[in-house]
C-alpha cells in the first residue's frame, strides 16, 4: 500500500492511498464467502458456492465492490496510522479506481485536530466577586421565611400586587372555545406572571365580581402559538398578613429559640453558598481566560456535527415540554438567526476547550486509572438515580466508556490550570480553594468533568464535581 498526505487547510487533510490488487486478495476472499452465505444456487449448498459461480451468477463487479467496501475502511485506517493523522469524524472518500486486475485507489478527506502553540496556563490572573453575606441578604431570606408563615385575610379592595385572587377563567381562539383553559375558583398570587402573559395586568385594578377581557399567546398545548381571547373574573381578594418578627415568630419557623441564633446560623449557611458560588465562578473565569490567550483554528465539519448535536437536544427538550420552536424563541425574544448564532458560539467555545485542555493532558502527561472512573460513575449514577452497576453496564452497552475518560482527563486539565491560578476576590483578598474542599467535606476536587457545558453551570452544587455529565451518551463527533 502506497499513501500520501495533502494538508487542505489547517483543519482538514487528504489522504491519497493505492493499494496493489495482490494485497485485495483476502477481501476478495472474504466477499465471495459472504456472498455465498447470502444467495441460494440450485445445485449448491448455501455457503459452499464456488467462486466462478458467483461470477458467473452475479458478476466478477459485484464482488469487487463488497471487497472494496471492506479494504477501504481497513487501508484507510492503515494510511492514518501511516501518516500520523488525528482523525476526527467520519472521512470523506472517494473511490477513483476500482476494476478488477488493476490497483484499489481512493482518496479519504477528513477534519483533523487543529495544531497550535499552548499559552502559558499556569500563574493566569482571575479576580472573582467577594463572599461578604450583607444584612440586606439575611433580611431578605428571612423575609422570604416570614411569607411562608403569612396568613390570608380578606380584603374589601381591588386586587393589588401580591394579593391571593380566586379566579375564575375563560378564552377563545377564533371564536372557539378553549376547553383546557376554562377553569373556576383557581388561586392566583397577582405579580407571580406564571399562568398567562397579560393576566397581571388584567386582575390588577379589579375587586371581587368584576371581569376584564384580555389578549394572551397560548405557549403549550395543541394550540401552542395562538392568539387567544381570555376572559378573567375575580370571585375573592386576600391579602398577607405578615407574622411579627420575634422571638416567638423564630420559635415557629425555625428550630431556635431567638433570632439571634436564627440570623447566626442564615449568616453560616449563606457563607458557604458564596463561597461556593466563588468557587463556579472561579472556574468559569479561570477557563475563559485561558481561551482567551490562544486562538484555536476549529475543523468545521466538526462545529457543524456539534451544533446539529446540541440544536437536536434542544429540539427534544422542547418536545418534551410540549413547546415549538417558535414559542420558545417568542418566549425568549429571539430570532431564529439569534437562536443559530449563540448555538455556533457555545459549540465553538465548548470545542475550543475541548481541544486546549487535551493538550494540556498530553503535555502534563495526565491520565485517569480505574478508580478516578469508578468514582465518576458513582457521583454520576447519583445524579440520574441509578445504581452505579446499572449506570455502569448502560455506559458500555453505549459505547461510551471512552467518553467517560475524555471528560476525565479534561477534568484534571482543568483543576491543573485552575489549582495554579492567582485568584483574588474583588476586594483583594487571596481565595483559597483547597480551603473550600476543607471547608465542605462533599467537595472533593474543584473539576470539570464535562468541558462543553461549562459556560452553561451555575448551580452552586456543581461547583465542586465540575459540569454534569447529563449528555454523555451523545456523542456528536466532538474529539475525545
Amino acid at each position: 500500500m502506497k499513501s500520501a498526505l495533502e494538508t487542505l487547510n489547517p483543519t482538514r487533510v487528504r489522504l491519497t492511498v493505492e493499494v496493489p490488487f495482490a494485497e485485495l486478495k483476502p477481501n476478495l476472499d472474504a466477499a465471495y464467502r459472504k456472498i455465498a452465505g447470502q444467495v441460494v444456487i440450485p445445485g449448491f449448498r448455501k455457503g459452499k458456492i464456488p467462486p466462478r459461480i458467483i461470477d458467473q451468477r452475479f458478476g466478477r463487479e459485484v464482488v469487487l465492490e463488497e471487497a472494496a467496501n471492506e479494504a477501504v475502511a481497513q487501508f484507510y485506517g492503515k494510511a492514518v496510522e501511516e501518516n500520523d493523522v488525528h482523525a476526527l469524524g467520519r472521512p470523506e472518500v472517494d473511490v477513483t479506481t476500482l476494476e478488477d486486475g488493476q490497483d484499489l485507489k481512493f482518496t479519504a478527506e477528513v477534519d483533523v485536530r487543529p495544531e497550535f502553540d499552548l499559552p502559558e496556563y499556569r500563574g493566569l490572573p482571575i479576580t472573582v466577586e467577594d463572599t461578604e453575606v450583607t444584612d440586606a441578604v439575611m433580611d431578605e431570606q428571612i423575609e422570604g421565611l416570614r411569607a411562608r408563615f403569612a396568613v390570608l385575610k380578606g380584603a374589601d379592595r381591588a386586587a393589588a400586587a401580591g394579593d391571593y385572587v380566586s379566579i375564575d377563567l375563560s378564552a377563545t381562539v377564533e371564536g372557539q372555545p378553549v376547553e383546557d383553559l376554562a377553569t373556576k375558583g383557581l388561586s392566583y398570587l397577582v405579580g407571580e406572571g406564571s399562568l398567562l402573559d397579560g393576566l397581571d395586568d388584567a386582575v390588577t385594578g379589579l375587586a371581587a365580581g368584576e371581569s376584564k377581557l384580555f389578549p394572551t399567546t397560548l405557549v403549550g398545548g395543541d394550540l401552542a402559538g395562538s392568539e387567544a381571547q381570555v376572559t378573567v373574573t375575580v370571585a375573592s381578594v386576600k391579602e398577607r398578613e405578615l407574622p411579627e418578627l420575634d422571638d416567638e415568630f423564630v420559635q415557629m419557623a425555625s428550630e431556635f429559640d431567638t433570632m439571634a441564633e436564627l440570623r447566626e446560623d442564615l449568616h453560616t449557611r449563606l457563607g458557604r453558598v458564596k463561597r461556593l458560588e466563588q468557587g463556579v465562578q472561579a472556574r468559569d473565569r479561570t477557563l475563559e481566560a485561558l481561551l482567551a490567550l490562544v486562538d484555536v483554528p476549529l475543523p468545521e465539519g466538526v462545529v457543524a456535527a456539534e451544533v446539529e448535536g446540541r440544536e437536536h437536544d434542544m429540539l427534544h427538550q422542547l418536545e418534551q415540554a410540549g413547546i415549538t420552536r417558535e414559542v420558545y424563541l417568542q418566549s425568549q425574544n429571539e430570532t431564529e438567526e439569534d437562536y443559530r448564532a449563540e448555538l455556533e458560539k457555545s459549540a465553538r467555545a465548548a470545542l475550543t476547550a475541548q481541544f486546549v485542555l487535551d493538550k494540556i493532558v498530553t503535555a502534563e502527561r495526565l491520565s485517569i486509572n480505574e478508580q478516578d472512573l469508578s468514582d465518576h460513575i458513582v457521583r454520576t449514577a447519583s445524579r440520574y438515580g441509578m445504581a452505579p452497576q446499572q449506570f455502569a453496564e448502560q455506559v458500555m452497552r453505549a459505547g461510551q466508556v471512552p467518553v467517560l475518560v475524555s471528560e476525565l482527563v479534561r477534568g484534571k486539565a482543568m483543576a491543573l490550570v485552575l489549582g495554579a491560578a492567582t485568584i483574588l476576590d474583588a476586594s483583594g483578598r487571596a481565595v483559597d480553594l483547597e480551603q473550600l474542599r476543607e471547608d465542605d467535606p462533599m467537595a472533593g476536587l474543584i473539576e470539570v468533568d464535562e468541558v462543553d457545558e461549562v459556560d452553561e453551570v451555575d448551580e452552586v452544587d456543581e461547583v465542586v464535581e465540575g459540569a454534569s455529565a447529563d449528555e454523555v451518551s451523545r456523542d456528536s463527533g466532538t474529539p475525545a
